[in-house]
């Protein structure tokens, strides 16, 4: 790709990007989010076309008009939120779009051998060709989702973020299965926040800021502060900042609180500006904990209780009204409405403010979000911008802000940075650290170990949709914390904790 620019009305995305990849070579491409890389490995897998510049694959000029066109010329791109349909076959997904066909009829037999091929590529045989994908855990899902790139014949294979919803061990995983394709001569391009999984599977790298190209080279060359500092373009002191802040009194109490399936039978005390981390692998009913508080999952027994307010109802609409609020770790589905604005977005839990007689005072609401804007540091257009068009960065800000909107003393918070650059994680950090300082009570779910115990003040692992041992967390280590959660602590006595 050679003086690649791109603009989307008055925002310039990229402005001259030159960038490769060659064959059995693994290249990341860093940079905080809004700094064009998404944009450029879309107009590589022929999903926007570029303003000016050219590409060529193999030295030959490669110009798609659509996605199609790149998947034919050998370029495929897996995106963090994966394109399958949940309701068909594993092997219909595979061959979704590049079926074998002849004379308008099907070739079953095959069919079935390229996506049974494609598979055993990835050593997954053991993944049932007529599985509901949707069916499938989300680490099979993505092997799903690579080997239909492989049936395609793809020589260029772009991962955008693959292991924001992977279990360390799913990820291990799939680096094993990267590595393998990279020594079949394939070309990939990892596209990651995480810098120490950039160091442990990459070979070079490609630093994207503002839309330009600021750096590049060798990743046995560059440190973790040298990547941090090129994607920010200054001195990153402090990736973890500290608020001071004190626990005072009780705030959450559950009592032997039980879903439909998960969590089970947890008891837990949570104090007025205290930040409580929840740790445990995917599936362990960390997600279900929170969201049963909050009245999202139904309640099979015990109580949740917020004190001086009393019994949390079980809906949302419930928890609202008793200062409860919830931010949900999947943005794109139940999260946000991507299609409104960020003063909707931010307003809809509280719209009272700004209610007259059954209408809405829209030039007194528009200042109110501006000024939250503001205080959250959002960068956007203005309040009615549309909240899909911003990053993931400062759609969470939006998204937490609507729970301060709301006036919520207690907010529950599942991956709230899961997705976002290391600029915005440190900005949502300090944030969480002034709402603890301000009193505020938060319960922070995260697979992402080094922030729990940087952050959070205790720590609690669940496993199998229990709570199991609970610390503060500086007497906790990364391998504690991966022992309790494996179940390899499992002869040990569920810790049940309760304020002194």
């Amino acid at each position: 790709m050679s003086e690649v620019t791109k603009s989307f009305g008055a925002t310039r995305a990229l402005s001259g990007v030159s960038f490769s990849v060659e064959r059995g070579q693994i290249r990341a491409l860093i940079g905080e989010n809004g700094a064009g890389k998404s944009t450029l490995m879309k107009i590589l897998a022929g999903v926007h076309r570029p303003d000016s510049g050219q590409m060529a694959v193999d030295g030959k000029p490669f110009a798609p008009r659509q996605a199609v066109d790149a998947l034919r010329a050998g370029v495929a791109m897996i995106y963090q939120e994966l394109n399958l349909a949940p309701h068909l076959s594993v092997e219909a997904n595979i061959m979704l779009g590049q079926e074998r066909r002849h004379a308008g009829w099907l070739r079953g037999r095959d069919n079935r051998r390229v996506a049974r091929d494609a598979l055993a590529r990835l050593s997954q045989s053991d993944i049932s060709l007529d599985a509901p994908v949707g069916q499938l855990p989300i680490a099979k899902q993505q092997l799903v989702e690579i080997a239909r790139a492989l049936a395609s014949q793809a020589r260029i294979l772009v991962f955008d973020e693959p292991t924001s919803s992977l279990t360390e061990t799913d990820t291990a995983r799939l680096f094993a299965v990267m590595r393998d394709l990279r020594s079949t001569g394939l070309g990939i391009v990892y596209i990651s926040h995480f810098l120490e999984e950039v160091a442990k599977i990459a070979d070079v790298y490609t630093v994207l800021r503002d839309g330009r190209r600021v750096a590049e080279g060798q990743l046995t060359d560059a440190t973790s502060a040298d990547l941090a500092r090129a994607m920010v373009g200054r001195e990153i002191t402090e990736l973890f900042p500290h608020a001071p802040h004190e626990a005072g009194g009780p705030l959450l109490e559950l009592t032997a609180l039980s879903g439909a399936d998960l969590p089970k039978g947890v008891d837990l005390t949570v104090r007025r500006g205290e930040i409580f981390g929840l740790a445990g692998l995917v599936g362990a009913g960390r997600s279900e904990l929170v969201r049963a508080i909050y009245g999202l999952n139904a309640v099979r027994s015990g109580r949740v209780h917020v004190v001086r307010v009393g019994p949390a109802g079980h809906s949302p609409r419930a928890s609202i009204a008793r200062g409860v609020g919830f931010v949900s770790e999947d943005r794109k589905e139940e999260g946000l409405a991507l299609g409104l604005s960020i003063a909707d977005n931010l307003t809809l839990t509280n719209l009272g403010p700004y209610s007259r007689l059954g209408l809405l005072r829209l030039p007194k609401r528009r200042a109110a979000v501006a000024e939250w804007m503001a205080r959250m540091e959002c960068k956007a257009a203005g309040p009615e911008q549309t909240i899909g068009e911003l990053s993931g960065g400062n759609q969470q800000k939006i998204a937490i802000a609507r729970l301060l909107h709301q006036q919520a003393d207690l907010l529950l918070l599942d991956e709230p940075t899961r997705g976002i650059d290391i600029g915005a994680k440190a900005q949502i950090y300090r944030l969480i650290g002034a709402l603890a300082a301000e009193g505020k009570t938060i319960v922070f779910v995260s697979s992402y170990l080094p922030e729990l115990m940087n952050v959070c003040d205790r720590i609690g692992v669940m496993c199998r949709g229990r709570l199991r041992e609970i610390r503060n967390a500086s007497d906790w280590t990364e391998e504690r914390i991966m022992h309790v959660a494996t179940g390899a602590a499992a002869n040990e006595n569920p810790h049940r904790t309760k304020v002194p």
